[in-house]
């Protein structure tokens, strides 16, 4: 999955105020059989979507109309802890989740995230609890996402600033992931390795 540039991004907003959603949650076991990552994205909270017999659940609300597509899942705290499954962030973007919006993460999840262009912000608890009450509202509420200028809009007009890592946001931005992100510095690269022979010409 190629990442893509993020500037601003307006969607659906989803609730999943669970407290310590594991990745086998996100991407249960079953699912990681496969040699290439298609299908991921219907996979995705396959246990909370879906019962034993294959019905769709409902109460939950990514099964909920006007919630099916959010791009946007407002969480409960330690989201994506458990195992390091990489799977997890990819069956997320397949089902066009495009930011994650939470008081915590767990930290390889969080990396991962990162890694694959899926923005994830930790925000403080005032923040999460309020963009939760607007995400669990009786009808889809639409946030604006904007990393140029590292705010976040809810359709009433309320404004909410965040903070994120230099590196992070400017691959983001520019839609590179950390093999793009070295090759932007490939001059640097020549430099050090023409040094590097002059200092030490007894190397092959």
């Amino acid at each position: 999955m190629p990442m893509e540039p993020f500037t601003i991004v307006c969607g659906t907003a989803a609730a999943i105020p669970l407290p310590n959603i594991d990745t086998d949650v996100i991407m249960p076991k079953q699912f990681l059989k496969g040699i290439d990552r298609s299908g991921l994205g219907e996979a995705a909270f396959h246990d909370l979507r879906f019962d034993a017999a294959g019905r769709e659940r409902p109460d939950f609300i990514l099964n909920r109309p006007g919630w099916r597509d959010a791009a946007f899942l407002v969480v409960g705290p330690n989201f994506g802890c458990g195992s390091s499954r990489e799977h997890a962030v990819w069956g997320l973007k397949q089902r066009g989740v495009r930011v994650l919006l939470g008081s915590s993460f767990a930290g390889i999840f969080f990396d991962n995230c990162a890694r694959n262009g899926l923005l994830a912000l930790t925000l403080d608890p005032a923040a999460t609890d309020a963009l939760m009450e607007v995400a669990a509202g009786p009808e889809p509420a639409r946030l604006t996402v904007d990393l140029t200028g590292c705010t976040i809009a809810s359709a009433d007009g309320r404004r909410w600033s965040f903070t994120i890592d230099a590196g992070r946001r400017e691959a983001l931005l520019h839609g590179r992931d950390h093999i793009a992100t070295t090759l932007t510095r490939t001059g640097a690269i020549a430099d050090f390795e023409a040094g590097h022979r002059m200092r030490t010409p007894w190397l092959p």
